[in-house]
């Protein structure tokens, strides 16, 4: 071996040095996770998510009520016998009720007692009534099928050739004021709905435009060292996905969880006189599956709509930034806009 080679060896011993393994340390978020904009952002849309969802709500509720009552009303008809001096009201109940059996269409006849029928007059005669001394009418309560109901014409006809005392009432007349009280309540209910649902968008999409306002700097440091504008939107639209989430479900639940408390007070507390007072103003407070699946809908709805504003608005920050470097003269224009 050459004397030349040995000061080589001796000042370099090792020549594959191991090489020594980077790290590269985290990144951290390009948004500030919360912020003041950030969480006046997520409190407006809770707030109108509350809103919406109550709205929806109390629609489907007053829709499900109104159904109810217009089904009760259709299964039954109501014969009514007057009281007469050569008429034995006892045969002629299970008479009229015997005669209105043999439709094909009825399902059952109820005669309503003495009981029954002093209970319906105490409102206005007071309790203590004795029904034989007064000329009160008696009635028969007959059930039928909603899908196939009998022929009411027929039935009256009949019911008047052998018992003239009869009087079928239908309630034909009930059913069509109900319905269209019904019809008119939820379109109401409708016509608010879309009201708040309108100001629920226009909310959401200058509050996200306003937070996003605030995060004007880091868009522009972002595009001038480089990054894509999809990039820069994406970052943007992962951000305001979490904060709209965030208050559309608070929203959502907070509303979920009043009627799901309604709901738990008015089977807990049947036949007391405040129950009975909110069931005939508003019914059951039992919005259904249905409500439920719709609250959930308004909260996806309410997240896109925020994430959507935010992709819109930061695209067009990034135009906006690129007429600016490509005619600086626009400055002024694009800051009165």
């Amino acid at each position: 071996m050459s004397n030349i080679d040995q000061p080589a060896r001796r000042k370099n011993p090792d020549r594959n040095p191991r090489r020594i393994e980077m790290s590269v340390r985290p990144t951290g978020p390009i948004l500030p996770p919360s912020n003041i904009q950030g969480n006046a952002l997520m409190v407006v849309i809770a707030i109108m998510a509350f809103l919406a969802c109550l709205t929806l709500g109390a629609v489907s509720m007053v829709r499900a009520t109104a159904a109810g009552w217009q089904s009760q009303i259709s299964r039954e008809i109501t014969i009514q016998i007057k009281p007469d001096d050569n008429l034995d009201m006892e045969k002629a109940l299970n008479r009229a009720r015997d005669l209105a059996l043999t439709f094909v269409g009825t399902k059952d006849g109820r005669i309503m007692d003495d009981a029954a029928t002093a209970r319906l007059l105490e409102p206005w005669l007071g309790t203590g009534l004795d029904i034989n001394e007064l000329p009160v009418p008696r009635l028969i309560i007959i059930t039928i099928d909603e899908t196939h109901p009998p022929d009411f014409a027929a039935m009256r006809d009949l019911l008047k050739a052998e018992v003239p005392q009869a009087f079928l009432d239908d309630h034909r007349t009930w059913v069509d004021r109900l319905v269209q009280m019904a019809r008119t309540t939820v379109l109401i209910g409708s016509a608010i709905l879309v009201l708040v649902f309108t100001a629920m968008v226009l909310t959401v999409v200058f509050a996200t435009r306003g937070a996003l306002s605030g995060n004007r700097h880091i868009i522009e440091v972002l595009h001038f060292v480089g990054a894509e504008g999809s990039f820069v939107a994406q970052e943007f639209q992962k951000h305001f996905l979490k904060i709209s989430l965030k208050g559309a479900a608070a929203g959502g639940i907070l509303a979920a969880g009043l009627f799901a408390v309604a709901s738990f007070w008015q089977s807990r507390s049947l036949a007391t006189p405040e129950s009975d007072q909110a069931t005939a103003l508003f019914g059951t407070f039992s919005i259904g599956y249905l409500g439920y699946l719709g609250i959930f809908a308004t909260m996806i709805v309410i997240a896109l709509l925020t994430t959507v504003t935010a992709r819109i608005t930061v695209m067009r920050t990034i135009y906006e930034i690129d007429l600016v470097r490509s005619d600086p003269a626009r400055t002024d224009g694009l800051l009165k806009d």
